[in-house]
């Protein structure tokens, strides 16, 4: 069953079958208005759309083109709605990728706990002593904690 190094190929495919599982038809739509309203199209798009707005309801193609006079109502509401709508894809799309990220944080759990019975089995196996490694990742991970304790800067008083 174990296809690649240890199986690592099923685990990702395993990883990529529960990700898509979590994604459904609604999810891709949010995921596509997302993705596009976070593009210069869509600035652009806007963009235009406001200048033609304003241009038509302030009467410079005669007052018979104007349906949303100043202060613009209607596109103030229509603006509104949209940032709406916008946010909450947003928000479901961050909810997704949250989702996601955990579901790699639980299988980057599982192969570091893999990895460390493992390496303790093989450490036995080549007459390691555990404790004594254990000592000295103890000391060095202190040392690098101590280094990045004093590269970080406090902060100021206010």
């Amino acid at each position: 069953m174990s296809s690649g190094i240890n199986g690592l190929d099923a685990r990702l495919r395993h990883e990529q079958y529960v990700l898509a599982r979590m994604r459904g038809t609604q999810d891709r739509i949010a995921d596509a208005i997302t993705t596009f309203s976070g593009t210069m199209q869509f600035v652009y798009i806007h963009a235009a759309w406001f200048a033609v707005w304003i241009t038509f309801n302030e009467g410079l193609f005669g007052r018979s083109a104007v349906w949303d006079p100043y202060p613009f109502g209607l596109l103030t509401m229509i603006v509104s709605l949209e940032a709406i709508f916008l946010s909450t894809f947003v928000m479901i799309s961050q909810n997704r990728q949250a989702a996601r990220e955990k579901v790699r944080a639980d299988l980057d759990f599982e192969t570091n706990i893999r990895s460390e019975i493992w390496s303790m089995h093989i450490g036995r196996a080549l007459g390691v002593e555990t404790d004594q490694v254990e000592r000295e990742v103890q000391a060095l991970l202190a040392q690098l904690q101590a280094k990045m304790n004093v590269n970080t800067p406090s902060p100021s008083p206010r």
